[in-house]
Order: structure tokens, then C-alpha cells, then sequence
């Protein structure tokens, strides 16, 4: 009996500790909730002179006694484009800031200081530093204007002999990429087309566009801009497709593709359309393929780009920069 009370008393407390658990802790820890803010490492930029154009990256550095939100926001100062990078953690570095000149509000950047500034979602601290762009960073794709020398001379175009029209290269406002953009505007109280604008093939050398046959991988992209007073501005782009190669655009035989866009939000923004989602309009409204109903990207014989108005609205405007076409995903600009 005794013997028995003897074992007992060994594995009795074994047993309590086999059974025993490990705790598991979950969410943020004492320290990132209660303890105290500061910086140990200061919050620097590891290069204060980036060249993106040469495919030169910038990226952020910095270390925090806990883990917090922040965000890191540059603006350009004379494009007032904007770019943020924003995350959650104790330390800045390559992994989680770096930066290839892209923006997230338009415009875009371009050769120009820029200010920089280090802020908390949760905390009052501010840091601000400065660095410069020695030149903006290049997009790939097939650019069809970006207005900054002038009108294609291969472009046709067609404005109405309205009031106030106003079809013209210009720097009044801020463009979308560089200094030029591509001012639509005027009144025409008798028709919906104020003006249009041909940009074919032949204008870059070629019979048809030099784009992937592949039409899920084509993307189409511009930069639009509404003034805040204009709220009738319409844009349509039609894409003719020569589906018979005999180098002509046969109308009812032949595929047009359309996108007709009305802007909502004033000031930049950027409209991208994968090629194979492009429609066919009749009157504004999708219809029945007109051709051979195919998306064919590398047949595209004519970009057209046509600025209207309800003729009973008044006067219309829009700016227009930055027409390129993209593989493999929208335009990141």
C-alpha cells in the first residue's frame, strides 16, 4: 500500500506535466500597444539624386522602438505628383520602401525636387526630407503621343466650326506627363461631335499597329482630365481593325471597337481597357460585332478619337495626355 501512495506520488505530477500546454499569444504585443514611441535610427534616404530613366531606384531607411503604421509620402513640386508607400512595422528598409519613380495620384513625376515626408497613423511625429529627380522613369509600351512635340504630323483631325473651340497643344494647366497635353473644347449646339482626331498606323510606320496578336496581353491607356465646371464631356476612342488585309477599314464590313468614356471626378486620371474587353457601340450602346468579331490587335489600322457634347449642354472641355499601349497589364505610370 505504501508502495503504491510511493508511485502515485511520482507520476501524478508527470502526468499534470505531459498534459500541460504551451500558451499561445495572439495579437500585438505589450510593448506595440502601451510602450513608447521614438525613433532609434533616423530616418534617411539612400539616394537623394535618383536617375529613374536610367532604371536607378531610391528607398527609405529608419528603425522605430515599436512596431507601427506609417506611411511615406512623396511630392513632387512642380508636378505635384504624389507617390505613397505605406506599411506596418519597426524599421524602414529596401524590402518594404523601395521606389522606381511610379506615382499614385496623377500626374506623373518629372525632373524635379520633391519633398518627402515620414508619418504615423498613430502618432504625432513627422519627419520631412527632400530628394531629386534627375529624370522620370520610362514606361514600356508603344506611345502614341505625349504631346510634348506638338501633334503627330501623321494625325488627321476634324473640329467643328463652333464657339470657343479650343483644339490645341498646350501648358496652361499641369499635364499628365511632362509639360504638354491636348486641349478639346468648344460649343457646338447643333451636333454631339465637337471634334475628332485619326491617329493610323502609317503615322508610326507602319500598315497596322506594332501590338501583340495576343488581345488578353494588349492594354490601351490615356490620361484624361476633368475641370471641375465641365460635366458633359463625353470621349469616345474607336478602334478600326482591318480584318481582311487589304490595308483599307471597310465601315460595316470590318471591326470597330469602341470605348466611350464620361469623367466623374475632376482633375487626372488614367483609363486603361484590356483590348479583348473592348466593345462594339451602335448609338453608345453594346452591339453586334460588325466584322469578323475577333479582337485582333496586331490588324489595328486607325485610333480615332472623337470629343462630344449633348449639343443642348453648352460648352464642353477635356484634356487629353499620354496615349500608349501596354503588354501584359495596365499602364503603371
Amino acid at each position: 500500500m505504501i508502495k503504491n501512495r510511493f508511485l502515485l506520488a511520482i507520476l501524478l505530477p508527470l502526468c499534470l506535466l505531459g498534459c500541460k500546454t504551451d500558451d499561445i499569444f495572439e495579437g500585438p504585443s505589450l510593448n506595440d500597444l502601451y510602450g513608447s514611441f521614438s525613433l532609434i535610427y533616423p530616418f534617411d534616404i539612400a539616394d537623394r539624386d535618383v536617375d529613374f530613366a536610367q532604371g536607378e531606384q531610391t528607398f527609405f531607411t529608419a528603425q522605430f522602438s515599436k512596431n507601427v503604421e506609417w506611411k511615406i509620402t512623396i511630392k513632387g513640386l512642380e508636378s505635384g505628383s504624389e507617390k505613397e508607400i505605406t506599411g506596418f512595422s519597426n524599421s524602414l528598409t529596401e524590402s518594404n520602401t523601395k521606389w522606381n519613380g511610379s506615382t499614385t495620384h496623377l500626374p506623373m513625376f518629372k525632373a524635379e525636387v520633391c519633398a518627402v515626408e515620414l508619418s504615423f497613423a498613430a502618432e504625432i511625429d513627422t519627419f520631412r526630407d527632400t530628394l531629386s529627380v534627375v529624370s522620370a522613369k520610362l514606361n514600356t509600351g508603344l506611345l502614341l503621343s505625349d504631346f510634348e512635340n506638338g501633334l503627330n504630323p501623321g494625325w488627321n483631325s476634324f473640329v467643328q466650326s463652333g464657339a470657343n473651340m479650343t483644339f490645341q497643344v498646350k501648358n496652361v494647366d499641369i499635364a499628365a506627363q511632362g509639360d504638354l497635353y491636348y486641349d478639346m473644347g468648344g460649343t457646338v449646339n447643333w451636333d454631339w461631335l465637337i471634334g475628332l482626331v485619326n491617329m493610323p498606323a502609317t503615322a508610326y510606320g507602319a500598315k497596322t499597329y506594332d501590338l501583340s496578336p495576343v488581345a488578353d496581353n494588349v492594354f490601351f491607356n490615356v490620361m484624361l482630365y476633368k475641370k471641375p465646371e465641365i460635366n458633359n464631356a463625353l470621349i469616345l476612342f474607336q478602334f478600326t481593325e482591318d480584318d481582311n488585309g487589304d490595308g483599307f477599314y471597310t465601315a460595316n464590313q470590318e471591326d470597330m471597337f469602341s470605348i466611350e468614356v464620361s469623367l466623374t471626378d475632376p482633375g487626372w486620371q488614367q483609363i486603361s481597357s484590356k483590348y479583348s474587353d473592348l466593345a462594339t457601340l451602335i448609338n453608345g450602346q453594346p452591339g453586334t460585332a460588325i466584322g469578323n468579331g475577333l479582337h485582333e490587335p496586331d490588324k489595328l489600322l486607325q485610333v480615332s478619337v472623337l470629343f462630344l457634347a449633348n449639343p443642348t449642354s453648352g460648352y464642353s472641355q477635356t484634356y487629353m495626355d499620354y496615349l500608349i499601349f501596354t503588354e501584359n497589364g495596365p499602364l503603371q505610370p
